[in-house]
């Protein structure tokens, strides 16, 4: 389950002042919730390839909405494949098909970046039209819809929260789970508390405004980082209020469409025997150093929601879980879960020792994101290769450990923040022997994780090593 744009600290079970998250928290209790999860990219695609391939992007190379997905990776549907799987997609995965895989020219999926990764079907088809849903609303009477599917959204607070796209995505789900007599794959891709700020029926009045707790400041000197990771949160104190109580109020509609699911499972015997992982593409930066939306290098981009339920290890209900994790981790976890060996490319690890109860003391000591803007600016051409590369240098890297925050950016100039001391990140650090040892961190990673697949064998003797299956 991927909650579009859900940051972590908006769960009550992650002791958020305001918002209420029942069903999460019920969902917590009953599995393992992870404290320190993050994203490894934004904005959906890129954070979207990384999740389904568990590989970092400066491997998948999937760095804006609509760069294709070399169709050289495996990903988590094509090994739910592999074990006998046939996995179903209820909503929308964001993923521009392999160039090479195109069926002509006209190929319609060269048109539109919102394809599926190889191996998933759509049961639900939810792209960025809507159209589904606005059917349905149609069907239930409402006349004079506006055209934009933008527009459609931001109407939610008009309409009830049963008429609500998160209803109708839960309503299909359900439905298509109660045919289900055999083992199943469901991937369901709720849009909300994704944008518009605009909770539907109920949950739009569900928080007072005024309570909506302040925004971390901007720092005096943020890092340009294209223009996406610059849009300025509203200045005026009542407007960012109202944004933070609406945006609340989908997290609190979502979260009682989890409960739905959560219940039904129950009803039909599935619960005890569901491997259940929720999960977002990204984080929100909802005011935080003055900014809305995502990307960039600031935490509260990709620090996001990450709870798992594996009905096996029981013992371990309530556990939370304070070492860094990542999406890159949930696809070898799954492989894991329903026997299918890890492939070669993975840069994440599995979580099952955190399920299981114990605490491997060779985990990672950091978490790591990369954002790249330049599909801001690939229309913008020429730009003529190979002596351009100003789009090459239109990315970043971060590595986040308990106490620092390294961000090497790949113009050369990189920042050091102490978070030990400050951390709304606005505190640097200018000792070179510190920030060097991070710099030399930051390369130690991207040397570990450079690409794997056929490096760790050789062709003697018909092939010794790691020979990949995949």
């Amino acid at each position: 389950m991927t909650l579009d744009q859900f940051r972590a600290d908006c769960l009550s079970a992650a002791g958020h002042p305001l918002v209420r998250t029942p069903n999460l928290d019920r969902l917590a209790a009953a599995g393992v919730r992870l404290a320190r999860h993050y994203s490894q990219a934004a904005p959906c695609g890129p954070g979207r390839a990384c999740l389904y391939t568990g590989t970092y992007q400066l491997n998948n190379r999937v760095v804006g909405n609509g760069t294709p997905l070399d169709r050289r990776f495996d990903n988590v549907a094509l090994a739910a494949g592999r074990a006998g799987y046939a996995p179903k997609v209820f909503g929308y995965a964001d993923q521009a098909i392999d160039p090479a895989m195109a069926v002509g020219p006209q190929d319609p999926r060269l048109f539109n970046w919102e394809s599926l990764p190889p191996g998933f079907d759509y049961e639900l088809e939810l792209i960025d039209d809507v159209a589904p849903w606005r059917r349905w609303l149609e069907e239930l009477g409402y006349a004079d819809l506006p055209e934009n599917p933008y527009a459609l959204l931001a109407g939610e607070p008009e309409r009830p929260a049963e008429h609500g796209i998160s209803t109708f995505l839960t309503d299909h789900l359900i439905d298509w789970l109660e045919r289900q007599d055999a083992p199943w794959f469901a991937h369901a891709s709720y849009l909300r508390p994704h944008p518009p700020y605009a909770a539907a029926g109920r949950w739009s009045l569900a928080y007072d405004p005024a309570d909506v707790p302040p925004p971390v400041p901007a720092g005096d000197d943020i890092t340009f980082c294209g223009r996406v990771a610059q849009i300025p949160a509203p200045e005026d104190e009542a407007e960012l209020r109202q944004i933070g109580a609406q945006y609340y109020g989908m997290i609190s509609d979502v979260d009682e469409q989890l409960g739905r699911v959560f219940d039904r499972l129950e009803d039909l015997s599935m619960w005890d025997d569901t491997l259940i992982v929720v999960t977002a593409d990204h984080g929100e930066q909802l005011g935080d150093q003055g900014r809305l939306q995502k990307g960039g290098y600031f935490e509260s981009s990709y620090h996001i929601v990450g709870i798992v339920r594996d009905p096996r290890h029981s013992a371990t209900f309530g556990r939370v879980v304070d070492r860094f994790t990542e999406n890159v981790d949930i696809f070898p976890t799954i492989c894991e879960a329903i026997g299918v060996e890890v492939p070669a490319q993975c840069d994440g690890l599995p979580l099952t020792a955190f399920l299981a109860g114990e605490d491997p003391p060779w985990w990672r000591d950091a978490a790591s994101w990369e954002y790249d803007w330049r599909w801001e600016y690939i229309l913008f051409g020429p730009h003529d290769w190979p002596w351009d590369r100003r789009l090459e240098r239109m990315h970043l890297a971060v590595r986040r450990t308990d106490s620092v925050a390294y961000v090497q950016f790949a113009n050369g100039s990189a920042r050091c923040f102490d978070l030990a001391a400050d951390p709304t990140w606005r505190t640097e650090i200018t000792d070179p022997a510190i920030v060097l040892a991070h710099a030399q961190a930051m390369l130690a990673w991207r040397g570990v994780h450079a690409e794997r697949r056929l490096t760790d064998m050789l062709l003697i003797g018909g092939g010794v090593g790691r020979i990949p299956t995949t």
